[in-house]
């Protein structure tokens, strides 16, 4: 095996390898209160993400199965056989505001200082007081500090939350906490990459481009959001011992000096992930 066939048989061994845990767990039938986000928020499946593509302008010889699929076409090679090529015309009809978006979201994001103070408190809103007010938690998990013990955090801390969509799962009396007020109008004004759904988001914008992103580009996205939603539930209210999950502390000064060290680095690997994304929408955009 050769050429794309050995990239794409590749691909699809990656991609198992980053979802054996979560595939593990849907086959005894279980929740997976960590990955299950992965595939909840992000609705995707296991399959689409085998699913390996060349990216704009890599025309695939001898690839009749790629010809088939949505948004491609066959071309006639010099040699006389055909192959199969992303028909980006076709694409950009169909997807070209969203592909204006992505790059106006991301090349913003991407131009911006990063925000470090926030210590993952965007989870806590997201359960205060909800014994008070008999709401069920997010998460089949326990509080690691209680009801009273989290109130209490989120009380002690500045919340500065800056993504819409964490913010709008805060409880009703968090919102009022946050410093910021982030909607869906402002969220290409506001989004900045040291917030780490931000940086998971890359993800699902991976996604939203379909076949224009090179399977690399994708699995590198669902690696870094993977990597980001442990840290997210490490740091968060939840107990995550059971899932062999050590907290990071964030009431602490250790904690927090954790959750900085983490979140920087993710934010130095999802800055690389936008700019090959901004690749990718400018390739989309400027092909005749």
């Amino acid at each position: 095996m050769d050429g794309w066939r050995a990239l794409d048989a590749a691909h699809a061994r990656r991609a198992d390898a980053l979802t054996a845990v979560w595939r593990a767990a849907r086959d005894r039938g279980e929740k997976h209160a960590i990955e299950d986000f992965l595939f909840t928020y992000y609705p995707t499946r296991a399959s689409h993400l085998r699913r390996w593509h060349p990216g704009v302008g890599q025309v695939l010889p001898d690839a009749p199965d790629h010809a088939a699929r949505r948004w491609y076409r066959t071309v006639a090679l010099p040699d006389g056989t055909t192959g199969a090529v992303l028909d980006v015309s076709v694409f950009r009809a169909d997807r070209g505001d969203t592909v204006r978006y992505v790059r106006s979201l991301v090349g913003a994001t991407a131009g911006r200082p990063g925000t470090f103070g926030c210590f993952g408190l965007h989870e806590w809103a997201m359960v205060y007081r909800d014994a008070d007010a008999g709401r069920d938690h997010r998460h089949p998990l326990p509080l690691r500090l209680g009801g009273a013990g989290t109130d209490a955090v989120v009380e002690s801390h500045r919340v500065g939350c800056s993504h819409y969509d964490a913010f709008r799962f805060f409880t009703p009396e968090a919102r009022d906490a946050n410093q910021l007020r982030p909607t869906r109008e402002r969220q290409v004004a506001m989004e900045q990459p040291g917030c780490l759904h931000a940086n998971m988001d890359l993800y699902k914008w991976c996604q939203k481009l379909g076949p224009a992103v090179p399977g690399e580009l994708l699995l590198d996205a669902f690696e870094l959001a993977r990597d980001i939603r442990y840290t997210d539930m490490a740091a968060s209210p939840y107990d995550v011992s059971s899932y062999g999950v050590e907290a990071v502390e964030i009431e602490t000064a250790a904690g927090k000096a954790e959750y900085v060290r983490r979140q920087r680095a993710f934010a130095e690997r999802a800055q690389a992930l936008r700019g090959r994304l901004l690749d990718v929408c400018d390739a989309v955009l400027a092909a005749g």
